[in-house]
């Protein structure tokens, strides 16, 4: 557990420079917020990534205008929380409008949710360049002051904020110098401090730092009778923000005389299934599939320009990418079927216990849809005669489900005892019209999987400056899991060739209308991104697995340096933190650090 010591902290709130080819424009204008003990040296929370980003406007033609922040500024609340208030510029950083400006206000409690309270504007007669607020206790009302681009200052009371409203205020002469402490911080720009409580960021330090095995614990004595007792035995791994998770021992049975009752100091070395990276290269798209005491690993292949479906066999996860291994084709290049290229995104499910392949694939004329085939009776998963003929989605009144757009990368959800399919939808693409990628959602009966049982739902779309960076528009390769009565929905942002690449999350009730999107809760920046594990650009299109030891893992594509446009698999640990939420960017030495893995414990031959 991070310790903190009891006294004023100080947390900053800022943007960062942009650098085009590492940091760029949707990046860095967003709110990133740093921690001080001191008063001078600063952490920043989410190694430096963005915290909070504005969302893009949807224009009349339904395309997007993507848009930043700028000169953030953060206060204390009447109510005691706190507010981040920034200025809405366009995405190169230009003003959003040509007087006044929109400011976007997040209220706050905890650091860790943060709801936006307000989007009201700022009534001027040129662009506003800074915005700053206070609440005055003594007279219960916030002072907003403003400066213009001509150095004017104007200022106005108001007692409570509202969406949608309009502020104007009145010249003044002066206005106190701002506090400026970014040069604390790698990278950052246009920042603003306050004093906060330990007790309240100390939840939110946890939150937004990384999650690292920091100690081990075991039994301090056992009572057995054979050595499968004793393998049986495990460690528990203490994370520093309080978690734990249990790990596998490999315990020293020379050291125990099972034949001999008495007491035993036995050793062992904690251990836990890894993968190193890159796993497999020039493949996109990573699935990694148990069935019936075998694994199958499928994915987009690269290598052969994304033509045709290689599916991988192994009794293990670790065997699946053996030097050697065996690639069998299930789905071939087909002229008669139309099927020409882009064989995208590959997925095995089960629905309604029958084995399902989804996918997407184009004809002659470039446009991916949604198909999906089910594996034959007693089939082999390998043996491309033992599966039936791809069958085009449809919507529930019969139509494909698109005439006029791209489809793909669709997945299969089962939560609260309905099933349903989400996936990516695009129109336009390359065209100034072009929509960006939007998820969809509808409910499936499990008897017909290839006929939608609702209309299409509109989820998500990429409103965000990391969804939607350097002209890559994208909500893809959606693919989720249930726990704990949790719907958990992973999918993709940014360029799916390139480091800017991520992992977004959206979350909602297992027993919530999954068809409401209301229901949905959207998190404002990534899960897993190139700043989450050194060495890995653009993590992203994943899926889930359970893997032998019952551990939840996630498979993704990711490469290995910044400028580098070869999909690489990686396969990590998910952990789960102390307030149950999924941490999908632990290295391998965060889960398991091998200085803590030597342990000793005593048992006791019964």
């Amino acid at each position: 557990m991070v310790e903190f010591e009891r006294k004023q902290l100080s947390l900053m709130v800022y943007t960062r420079t942009v650098l085009p080819e590492e940091y760029p424009d949707g990046l860095a204008r967003s709110v990133h917020i740093a921690l001080s003990r001191d008063g001078w040296n600063y952490t920043p929370w989410n190694k430096n990534y963005g915290i909070l980003f504005a969302e893009a406007k949807v224009l009349g033609n339904n395309t997007l205008c993507p848009r930043g922040v700028k000169n953030p500024w953060i206060f204390q609340n009447h109510n005691g929380e706190y507010g981040i208030a920034a200025i809405r510029v366009l995405e190169d950083g230009s003003p959003e409008h040509t007087k006044g400006a929109d400011i976007l206000l997040w209220h706050t409690s905890d650091f860790i949710t943060f709801d936006k309270q307000a989007v009201f504007y700022v009534d001027a007669q040129n662009p506003v360049e800074e915005f700053r607020c206070r609440y005055c206790t003594e007279k219960s009302y916030y002072q907003l002051c403003w400066r213009d681009c001509t150095g004017r200052w104007y200022r106005t009371e108001k007692q409570m904020f509202s969406n949608e409203s309009t502020v104007r205020g009145e010249l003044f002469e002066k206005e106190g110098k701002k506090t400026n402490e970014t040069n604390r911080v790698l990278g950052a720009e246009q920042g603003s401090v306050v004093n906060v409580s330990e007790e309240t960021v100390i939840g939110a330090a946890l939150r937004w730092s990384p999650v690292f095995h920091a100690r081990t614990e075991v039994p301090e004595c056992v009572k057995i009778r054979n050595p499968e007792e004793l393998m049986d035995i495990m460690a528990t791994a203490i994370y520093s923000d309080g978690s734990a998770a249990q790990k596998k021992v490999r315990w020293n049975l020379q050291q125990v005389d099972f034949e001999k009752k008495g007491s035993y100091t036995v050793e062992g070395e904690l251990w836990e299934e890894s993968f190193h990276f890159p796993l497999a290269v020039g493949y996109g798209d990573p699935v990694i599939f148990p069935w019936k005491g075998n694994w199958y690993f499928i994915g987009t292949n690269d290598n052969m320009d994304d033509v045709a479906f290689y599916v991988r066999k192994a009794s293990t996860v670790q065997g699946l990418f053996a030097e050697g291994i065996r690639q069998q084709i299930i789905l071939d290049k087909d002229e008669q079927k139309n099927f020409i290229q882009t064989f995208w995104a590959p997925e095995f499910h089960v629905i309604g216990g029958e084995l399902y392949l989804l996918f997407a694939v184009s004809g002659k004329v470039w446009g991916p849809q949604c198909y999906l085939m089910k594996l034959k009776q007693d089939g082999e998963i390998i043996n491309p005669e033992d599966w039936e003929e791809p069958v085009r989605i449809r919507k529930k009144d019969g139509r494909w489900l698109s005439d006029d757009g791209i489809t793909l990368d669709m997945t299969y959800l089962k939560a609260g005892g309905k099933s349903y399919v989400v996936w990516s939808y695009r129109e336009n693409i390359g065209t100034e019209l072009d929509t960006g990628s939007m998820l969809y959602i509808a409910e499936i009966d499990e008897k017909t999987p290839w006929q939608l049982k609702s209309d299409p739902v509109l989820l998500s779309r990429p409103l965000y400056g990391w969804e939607n960076v350097s002209g890559t528009i994208n909500n893809e390769g959606p693919h989720g899991f249930v726990k704990n009565g949790k719907v958990y929905l992973g999918y993709s942002g940014g360029s799916a060739n390139s480091y800017t690449y991520a992992v977004g999350l959206l979350t909602a009730d297992e027993d919530a209308d999954l068809l409401d999107p209301e229901n949905w809760e959207k998190a404002n920046t990534p899960v897993l991104s190139f700043y989450s594990v050194k060495g890995e650009y653009g993590p992203g299109h994943h899926s889930f697995y359970v893997s032998e030891q019952g551990e939840l893992m996630i498979a993704y594509h990711a490469e290995d340096a910044v400028d580098h446009v070869i999909r690489c698999d990686g396969i990590r640990r998910i952990h789960f933190d102390v307030s149950g939420r999924p941490r999908f960017d632990q290295s391998a030495s965060e889960s398991l650090d091998p200085s803590l893995g030597k342990i000793k414990m005593q048992v006791e031959i019964l």
